[in-house]
């Protein structure tokens, strides 16, 4: 409930938080990097139509500026304001020779910069200079301002769907000159402050033991038991393999870290990516853990042997009802194995899938028991000086691990998006990392892509390129494992006879291609009241087609055996056809 004038907003306990965690070392604000490909003879600006569209649809989000209470008592309060756009937008070269690496180099240093508070708490910077003349941008928000789904939604905001050619009167526009209230004087900001923070002790009161509850169980879902791979989930095994809570292993991503980031960007089809999870009966996340595990096994078995326990993750579960587009963030952290320590990846994704499936029985309870909002009177005071010292005294190498790294799924625009008339191409987003968590990956889908942001420490992930170079064959390796035994095509077929020049075709079949890892493809083909069913094999797994086609005639004697007498009979006197072989 928003306690002040018209156009003010109080700062959720949540939002704050990520305002008072914020150091030198560990700014707190997310981003996102853009590449766009222009038509050609393009002859604009790319900077002025960024401005333009920016111009045009300044939505109050980006408004925002921060009013501290008198003292830092708690936390501040939004206030609606004037943009200076000449300098929120800025224009980088990119050094020569302006490819992908050095491209990857400039986001990871401007990531590393904090936001100024005295101005509304985000910036762009425009980046010339590529050699495959794309043009890019790179776009950094505070996390107290809005969440991976708020930021979609703000992209869905900003951008078209389709080409657009920016007016000339259009482009000299600004944002327009608006009446925004004074500030409430200290007395009336602590007055509110203090009413706020009751109502919000009431609330908590009701709600704390289902958050204890909530926790307990998310933090025993992170898999205390091995990663044998064998439990089937939704199981009472797998129910029992991931009872035990289980601290995370140490490793060299867990370190204290200092302000120097570094970032890489990959990029792989979002199609593939589904149909692995189909047919492993997994999910998308599913597999992006699996991918991630592998990458990670690769990465540190360089820096020596792998740890004895599996690499936790700590994933965002959005709290989010369907069609919410508030951008205040709503959000929680989730604990879940990564199976580091199988090998084979159709295991490894077999175990992860046991363990997120647990999760998220725990995690359909956490919309109602976790809350966003909660007391805020010297919140600033003690998040700070605990954030500080967190870092200043090596803590986080001294505590026990609950995660190894961050990793996160947020979908994304299904369609392309344009800013004026340059397509948008890539779309990486760009996060954050912690002391104990030197790593972040970050996943966004856009247009058909899974666009995969690397953010790291560079003090606990040296070369972050060579991470991403880990996940793509990471994930060439899933893609290429044999995920099924052999494939079975259904193509319906002509319910009546045909011919050809009066003479009667008798039956009908196909034959299939095969492919690596998938020596044996069956196509069952309907016609003219028969089922013509065909089998292709290369000659090393199938050398003696005519015994396995037997093999199938007798199996389906055995089924139509089990029919009741009268349908026996009935079938009996339909017309069938004998299964074929094509090798």
């Amino acid at each position: 409930m928003n306690t002040f004038t018209p156009g003010m907003e109080s700062l959720s306990g949540l939002d704050g938080a990520f305002l008072n965690l914020e150091t030198l070392a560990t700014p707190m604000h997310v981003g996102s990097l853009h590449t766009f490909e222009v038509p050609a003879g393009y002859q604009g600006d790319f900077l002025t139509d960024a401005k333009t569209m920016l111009a045009q649809r300044m939505v109050p989000l980006l408004r925002r500026h921060l009013t501290n209470m008198p003292l830092q008592l708690a936390n501040p309060m939004w206030v609606q304001g004037e943009v200076d756009l000449d300098w929120h937008i800025e224009r980088i070269m990119i050094a020569a020779p302006g490819e992908r690496a050095q491209l990857e180099a400039v986001v990871a240093g401007l990531h590393a910069d904090l936001l100024e508070r005295a101005r509304p708490l985000w910036k762009m910077y425009v980046l010339d200079g590529l050699s495959s003349g794309e043009k890019a941008y790179y776009f950094k928000i505070h996390h107290a301002m809005l969440d991976g789904h708020a930021a979609a939604a703000l992209a869905a905001a900003l951008f078209d769907t389709a080409p657009v050619v920016f007016k000339t009167s259009a482009r000299k526009k600004t944002v327009p000159a608006r009446p925004y209230p004074k500030p409430p004087g200290a007395l009336r900001l602590v007055a509110a402050a203090l009413r706020r923070d009751a109502r919000q002790y009431v609330k908590l009161v009701r709600v704390l033991p289902g958050v204890a509850r909530t926790l307990a169980g998310l933090a025993r879902s992170s898999g205390g038991a091995p990663d044998h791979g064998t439990v089937k989930p939704g199981s009472g095994k797998a129910a029992k393999a991931v009872t035990g809570m289980a601290f995370a292993p140490r490793t060299p991503l867990n370190v204290a870290i200092t302000r120097e980031r570094g970032f890489a960007a990959e990029a792989v089809p979002l199609a593939e990516v589904k149909a692995i999870a189909g047919a492993c009966d997994a999910t998308v996340n599913d597999v992006v853990l699996t991918v991630c595990g592998g990458a990670l096994r690769r990465y540190l078995a360089r820096l020596g042997p792998l740890p004895q326990k599996s690499l936790i993750a700590t994933m965002a579960i959005s709290l989010r009802d369907k069609g919410n587009t508030d951008f205040h963030t709503q959000a929680m952290l989730s604990l879940v194995s990564l199976a580091t320590r199988i090998k084979d990846p159709l295991k490894r994704l077999q175990a992860v899938h046991g363990h997120t499936t647990a999760t998220k029985a725990v995690a359909r309870h956490a919309k109602s028991a976790l809350p966003t909002d909660f007391p805020c009177i010297g919140a600033p005071w003690l998040i700070s000086t605990l954030a500080n010292l967190y870092g200043r005294a090596g803590v986080s190498e001294v505590l026990p691990l609950l995660a190894n790294l961050v990793i996160s799924n947020v979908p994304g625009p299904p369609v392309p998006l344009y800013v004026g008339q340059a397509r948008m191409t890539g779309y990486w987003p760009v996060s954050i990392v912690e002391h104990g968590v030197g790593l972040n990956i970050t996943l966004m889908s856009y247009a058909g892509q899974l666009c995969v942001g690397f953010t790291v420490a560079r003090c606990a992930v040296p070369d972050v390129r060579q991470l991403a170079d880990d996940f793509v064959l990471a994930y060439v390796e899933l893609k290429h494992a044999p995920l099924a035994n052999c494939s079975i095509t259904h193509l319906p077929g002509p319910t009546v006879a045909l011919y050809l020049l009066g003479a009667q075709l008798t039956y009908l079949s196909a034959i299939m291609p095969t492919a690596d890892g998938m020596g044996l493809v069956f196509s069952v083909t309907s016609y003219n009241d028969m089922l013509v069913i065909s089998l292709t094999g290369c000659d090393e797994q199938l050398p003696e087609p005519e015994v396995f086609a037997q093999c199938l005639c007798d199996s389906f004697q055995e089924y139509r055996a089990l029919l009741p007498a009268p349908a026996t009979a009935a079938r009996a006197t339909r017309k069938t056809a004998q299964p074929t072989q094509t090798t």
